[in-house]
């Protein structure tokens, strides 16, 4: 029996045709179906839903609400969903989703492309055929397929801007990849599922992302705050550096915290986790009760963060989501 497969249309590179300012979505679902060779085609059934018409420099939370919402009202009509997408943020939705739609028990699989889909060297149509086939393979989660690789929504990160090997999974296995034997599903690097779904997709927009510049001014909190921001990640020096030497950066964050903005640090290294026991800045840094990323990805701890102060405003109950990995998103070793 053929497997039933939603396909969620957003817009995206993949869907794109020229125009007089540049490439711009312009093909719906029916469109790019109808470019997958008929092999491919007739090995699943396939319903098609345009639902955004974006490029994804244009997809926030609202959208990713919007996308949830599409994916838990239709999860028990199909066998998998496969999302198109664009690539700049597919990374940050792909992690949300992990967030909002936890314990969803079929495969969610976000997938687009570099080149569009009508260009004769595009890489769409294999994204596509790997897609559908994550799709269809009963492995529950939510994934980000490219470049005959499947990994982890949650772990995946735009490393490339035009190279076809555009996304890479940091500090995780690959949940699955294509090669001369089909799909191979590695079912050890994909977490168990967490109880029945349950959609849970508020979130907290007032979130900031800081990279940490040597002497930047610790009186930017200040001025977030003003702003009435909730939540900041700090991408860190190394394991987790903060400079507190002339300007107190730490004393800052604590004053923050005190106001009740919670802080997040994480590393500005790519691979491997922040490690905040090693040195003298990063000691000082937990006792002023920052939490640390670990080996989150950047797209991880800023939606993550988003989605927990989303679910509530008590400290101890934000402190205990950052200390359990939700989605597979952080290590603890």
């Amino acid at each position: 029996m053929k497997k039933r497969i939603l396909m969620l249309t957003t817009g995206g590179t993949i869907a794109s045709l020229p125009t007089d300012e540049g490439l711009a979505p312009g093909l719906d679902g029916a469109a790019l179906a109808e470019l997958l060779p008929t092999g491919v085609l007739e090995h699943y059934e396939i319903d098609i839903r345009d639902i955004l018409h974006l490029d994804s420099s244009n997809i926030q939370p609202e959208e990713w609400q919007m996308i949830a919402r599409h994916i838990f009202d239709s999860r028990a009509c199909y066998d998998g969903i496969v999302i198109t997408h664009g690539t700049d943020t597919m990374a940050y939705t792909a992690s949300v989703l992990s967030f909002m739609l936890r314990g969803i028990g079929i495969p969610v699989v976000l997938t687009g492309a570099q080149l569009p889909i009508t260009h004769p060297l595009t890489d769409g149509l294999e994204n596509l055929r790997t897609a559908l086939a994550m799709a269809a393979s009963g492995a529950a989660g939510v994934f980000l397929a490219f470049d005959r690789k499947v990994m982890l929504g949650c772990r995946a990160v735009k490393t490339r801007t035009t190279d076809f090997g555009a996304f890479e999974s940091v500090n995780w296995p690959l949940a699955a990849a294509v090669d001369g034997k089909g799909l191979q599903i590695y079912s050890e690097a994909i977490p168990a599922g967490a109880g029945d779904s349950v959609l849970r997709d508020a979130l907290c927009g007032k979130v900031f992302l800081i990279k940490l510049t040597p002497g930047l001014d610790p009186e930017i909190f200040d001025v977030l705050l003003q702003m009435h921001y909730r939540g900041i990640v700090i991408e860190a020096f190394g394991a987790g550096g903060l400079h507190f030497v002339r300007r107190d950066l730490i004393a800052k964050l604590y004053a923050a915290a005190q106001a009740g903005m919670t802080v997040v640090v994480s590393s500005q290294c790519l691979y491997e986790p922040s490690d905040f026991s090693l040195y003298q800045a990063g000691q000082k840094a937990l006792a002023q009760g920052v939490i640390p990323g670990r080996d989150m990805t950047t797209e991880a701890a800023v939606t993550k963060l988003m989605w927990v102060l989303g679910q509530t405003t008590d400290p101890v109950e934000i402190r205990d989501y950052f200390s359990r990995s939700l989605a597979g998103e952080v290590s603890f070793l």
